[in-house]
């Protein structure tokens, strides 16, 4: 692989494509589209929906269907302009690889170490969460309890990679399940079916105060809540390349799975704001457990306590894998250091894997150990991660999209009206990190990231200055 620090030629392109077939022959294959679903699924539905929804409706009121709808919007574009290369490049260094091709070698390698670094921040706010949970069940030290269940998913990502997405895929199952389950009691409620239960209407919706009781600035103000939700999905192109037929696989599980989220999503908050007034102070602590208990369903906190463990620890299972297949995916392109590379019997990246474990260990150390304001800074950083990586999947889409049509290469997924709506998806970016600015806790929350991305540069840019120097010192 040749050095650039721009982006490729067109007449390279075609050799990159090239390039990307021997790093995905160390992997192991067996992943089925509905385990790419479903992987997708665990790992955007967490925590965020059970408890973290109610904050947006205490901020928009039921306007924040509004703010769920334009994320929806904006998540489902960059999800097709992904899937359309993932479908055409299938790579373990998904929106990496993609961003070293069409933008140069320095996004690529920017990109997969933030996105490495923000997965494992949130794996240490997965499973400190989770293992407080548990602790409260059980008289075990919550480190203990941290401890065996980073060990057990370390073990279940290195067991192969059929055998890992046949376990993602009924643990996601059950939190879907019980979403589903969600849905259709809202749906008896407000339809005033149950008994002593009359029908709810849009009483709640269009009342105490209308349905935008905050103006458009609520649903601003949502947006920057909500829009990071749907973080996650992005993990079906990673594990794409390890799918029986990644050029297939991508195309049915991207035109499913987006839709899929926005359901549940948008369904729920939907359910939420018919049922209980948006001023509810239930619906901040828990907006599941307070619709839910509007039906007398018993022991529903219980209930729920594992049904938000479960989705952590399902999310937790899915970012391993991410961050392991990113970390190898890195080192395959000269990105990170060789032993990542070393890949089992069964075609998993086991040093990746054990690397990226150890260090959510650290992570789950950090959540204990680090003063509020660090930790509050770091987790602040990882938050608008997100939108680096849309803006980056955007642009790479509207440089390589030319460049693979005039190599030939069939392209199972289309971006719709290219190349008019991915600036367009361009242009709502910009305006959610301009909204960001006007807000102290997201302007707070863009400069901790700005920081991260020019910090991880900076370390490309070094690294690149001392391989020059290199060959004059010899």
């Amino acid at each position: 692989m040749t050095e650039h620090d721009g982006p490729t030629t067109p007449a390279p392109a075609g050799a990159r494509t090239a390039e990307l077939a021997p790093e995905e022959q160390h992997l192991g294959h067996g992943l089925r589209v509905r385990h790419l679903t479903m992987m997708g699924l665990g790992s955007a539905i967490g925590a965020g929906l059970f408890i973290g929804t109610g904050q947006g409706i205490a901020i928009a009121g039921p306007a924040i269907l509004a703010s769920y709808a334009i994320a929806g919007l904006l998540i489902v574009l960059v999800m097709r302009m992904l899937a359309e290369l993932a479908a055409a490049l299938p790579s373990s260094g998904s929106f990496s690889t993609y961003a070293e091709a069409g933008i140069g070698r320095w996004a690529g390698f920017t990109l997969g170490w933030v996105y490495w670094f923000t997965l494992i921040m949130v794996l240490g706010v997965e499973i400190t969460a989770s293992s407080a949970i548990i602790h409260s069940w059980v008289a075990l030290p919550q480190w203990l309890i941290a401890v065996v269940l980073v060990v057990g998913f370390a073990a279940v990502n290195l067991a192969g990679v059929r055998s890992f997405g046949e376990f993602e895929y009924w643990f996601a199952a059950l939190k879907v399940g019980v979403i589903v389950v969600f849905l259709v009691v809202g749906v008896l409620l407000v339809l005033g079916v149950l008994p002593d239960r009359d029908p709810v209407g849009l009483t709640n919706l269009l009342g105490h105060g209308g349905f935008a009781p905050q103006g458009l600035a609520g649903i601003a103000a949502g947006l920057l809540v909500v829009v990071f939700a749907f973080g996650g999905i992005e993990i079906i192109t990673i594990a794409a390349a390890e799918s029986d037929d990644p050029q297939r696989s991508i195309a049915r599980a991207a035109r499913t799975i987006v839709w899929r989220i926005l359901l549940f999503y948008v369904g729920s908050v939907a359910i939420m704001v018919l049922v209980l007034p948006w001023t509810s102070p239930e619906l901040v602590g828990g907006p599941f457990v307070a619709v839910l208990g509007e039906a007398g369903i018993p022991g529903l906190a219980a209930i729920m306590e594992v049904v938000v463990v479960v989705a952590l620890l399902s999310a937790f299972n899915a970012n391993v894998y991410g961050t392991s297949r990113m970390a190898f995916s890195l080192a395959e392109r000269g990105d990170g250091p060789p032993v990542l590379t070393a890949v089992s019997r069964r075609g998993v990246p086991w040093v990746a894997v054990v690397v990226s474990v150890v260090f959510a260990l650290v992570s789950v150390l950090l959540n204990w150990l680090l003063p509020e304001t660090l930790l509050g800074i770091l987790l602040s950083a990882v938050g608008a991660s997100l939108l680096v990586i849309w803006i980056a999947i955007a642009v790479s889409q509207l440089r390589l999209r030319p460049r693979l049509e005039a190599t030939g290469r069939p392209l199972t997924v289309r971006m719709w009206a290219f190349p008019s709506l991915t600036w367009f998806t361009l242009a709502l970016l910009g305006g959610i990190v301009l909204l960001m600015l006007t807000d102290d806790a997201a302007r707070r929350q863009a400069l901790a990231t700005t920081v991260l991305v020019a910090g991880v540069a900076g370390i490309y840019a070094v690294r690149e200055r001392l391989r020059r120097r290199r060959p004059a010192v010899a």
